[in-house]
């Protein structure tokens, strides 16, 4: 049978866990506020502008996502494309040619290759 002294151990551990938690939810509210302000401030400063790509853009990606899944989908180089964000690419890459309204590509940044000539 517990004691009297032990009883009482336990009970101040669960009233400072209870602490804790009251802590850590008040923490978690302020945060949630700051984060929904800051949203509502850059919706402020930021206009949007309708529709990001096309439809002219959405077809080209259409049909390229369907020559894709059909596996006739070429790369540049003649072999066959087999990722889909390959066929994506592809699309848009032919819809900014074609000048639909289609944002900058992102620029990648060329692996360097390890090998060393001997």
């Amino acid at each position: 049978m517990p004691t009297a002294a032990s009883r009482t151990g336990s009970a101040s551990r669960t009233q400072t866990s209870r602490k804790s938690t009251a802590k850590k939810t008040s923490a978690k509210k302020a945060t949630s506020a700051k984060s929904a302000s800051s949203k509502s401030s850059s919706s402020a400063h930021k206009k949007s502008s309708g529709r990001k790509y096309s439809p002219k853009a959405s077809s080209s990606v259409e049909r390229e996502m369907h020559a894709f899944k059909k596996g006739k989908l070429k790369s540049g180089s003649g072999k066959k494309v087999t990722n889909p964000k390959q066929a994506i690419a592809i699309g848009l890459s032919e819809a900014r040619k074609s000048g639909a309204k289609v944002p900058p590509a992102k620029k990648s940044s060329k692996k360097t290759s390890s090998r060393t000539s001997k």
